[in-house]
C-alpha cells in the first residue's frame, strides 16, 4: 500500500494570527453606530493585571473601558474611542510590552 502525502485546503481564516500569536499584543478599532468607535487591547500576558491597567487606562485617556472573557481570544479590554496611539504609547512608556510586539489594526 502507498501512502501519499496529500495537504487538504482549508478555508482561509483572518483571525488565525491573532489566535496563534500569542506573542503580539493586538490593539484594534471596531466601529459602533455613527461616529461611535470601540478601541480593544488583545494579547497581554495572562499574569498581568487587566483590572489595573484598564483603571490606569481610564484615568489618564478620561474615557470608559471594561474588561471582558472571551472563549477563544481569552481576556480583552474595551475602551470607549478611538485609543490606539493613546494605548500604544501607555504601554511602552509603562514598560508592558515593548514596541515591536504591538501591532496595530483599524481604517
Amino acid at each position: 500500500m502507498v501512502e501519499l502525502d496529500v495537504v487538504i485546503p482549508t478555508a482561509f481564516d483572518p483571525f488565525a494570527e491573532a489566535r496563534g500569536a500569542k506573542e503580539y499584543v493586538h490593539i484594534r478599532v471596531q466601529q459602533r453606530n455613527g461616529k461611535k468607535c470601540l478601541t480593544t487591547v488583545q494579547g497581554l500576558k495572562k499574569d498581568f493585571s487587566y483590572e489595573k491597567i484598564l483603571k490606569d487606562l481610564k484615568k489618564e485617556f478620561c474615557c470608559n473601558g471594561n474588561v471582558v472573557q472571551d472563549k477563544e481570544l481569552g481576556k480583552i479590554i474595551q475602551l470607549q474611542g478611538d485609543q490606539r496611539k493613546n494605548v500604544l504609547q501607555f504601554l511602552v512608556q509603562a514598560r508592558i510590552v515593548k514596541k515591536e510586539q504591538i501591532k496595530i489594526h483599524g481604517f
